[in-house]
């Protein structure tokens, strides 16, 4: 590479550090469109990975450079939304995406072109900057990702995980929701109406897949059980009367300060069988849980039941 070329190079990186220009700002800068178009041919330096938008390099771009041609296309009043943005905002349960939506005002005339999908709207939010990149609030990116998902259950545990950790409200989805389009929108409808007023749900609706997957008959939920003296045993999840067999959840594993966490005693009376689990192998073993639940009522079946009575829990405090 010539002095020349060294000096562009460092120029243009200084201008444009992701390594990404539209093609009209580099013809502002004085350089010719066939100029252009000879440094992005087969073997040169630069590629064009969609019109108008110029990759700097001719190696395999980032994601980041990925989000930055997107951005770059949609035009300067674009922002990220669905996927891409939950994943900036630190959401860990999502699907695999390597397209990046955008947003942009409903006046715009920008199409989508190939991995970069285009969203012209007439609710543009004011656009939150994550690490240099405009994104759209994390409720709205994750309504908008939602409603180009087909499964429930990847919609469920997106949400979830955004919920649980406390990255934005379920206030906050249900506002969203409420002005978003109709389209694509059943999916999160259920997911967002079943989440409890300012308390996330997630555990309830794991449990919930893993009782109706299971094949067994429908328990009684959320229960405290006794002997037959009125001696307190402990709550219950899930309890099959006529079996004896009860779920315990142990949300003191999972506690953010373990040492802080009430601890909660185990399910243990004579002739009950009570199976543990955490909220984490609820959402990524249900199928072992569920090969537990049958042999724990396989192994019901060789005892009479014990002697407990039930009633309704208490809501936690």
């Amino acid at each position: 590479m010539d002095t020349t070329s060294t000096a562009l190079q460092k120029a243009l990186a200084a201008m444009f550090p992701d390594g990404v220009a539209a093609r009209a700002k580099l013809v502002a800068l004085g350089h010719s469109h066939s100029w252009i178009s000879r440094r992005c041919r087969e073997g040169g330096p630069w590629r064009r990975p969609i019109p108008g938008v110029i990759l700097l390099t001719n190696g395999t771009p980032t994601r980041r450079q990925l989000l930055k041609v997107a951005l770059t296309h949609a035009g300067p009043e674009a922002m990220l939304t669905g996927v891409q943005a939950a994943r900036l905002y630190g959401v860990r349960r999502l699907p695999p995406e390597r397209r990046a939506h955008t947003l942009i005002p409903h006046r715009s005339k920008v199409a989508t072109w190939g991995f970069a999908i285009v969203e012209r709207t007439i609710h543009l939010p004011e656009p939150v900057e994550i690490d240099g990149l405009p994104v759209a609030p994390l409720a709205r990116a994750l309504i908008d990702a939602a409603r180009r998902m087909d499964e429930l259950q990847a919609v469920r545990e997106m949400i979830h995980d955004a919920v649980h950790r406390g990255l934005c409200t379920p206030e906050e989805l249900r506002e969203e929701l409420a002005q978003a389009s109709t389209i694509g929108s059943a999916l999160p409808r259920i997911v967002i109406g079943a989440l409890q007023d300012g308390v996330d749900s997630a555990v309830e609706q794991w449990l919930e897949t893993v009782l109706e997957r299971s094949g067994l008959p429908t328990p009684i939920r959320k229960v405290e059980l006794r002997t037959s003296d009125g001696e307190i045993v402990g709550v219950a999840d899930a309890w099959w009367p006529k079996a004896g067999v009860a779920i315990q959840i142990r949300y003191d594993e999972v506690a953010l300060e373990r040492d802080k966490a009430p601890e909660i005693p185990s399910l243990v009376a004579e002739g009950l069988i009570a199976v543990q689990v955490s909220p984490a192998r609820l959402r990524d073993e249900p199928l072992v849980v569920i090969q537990e639940l049958r042999a724990a009522h396989r192994r019901a079946r060789q005892r009479p039941p014990p002697k407990l009575g039930s009633t309704p829990a208490a809501p936690a405090a």
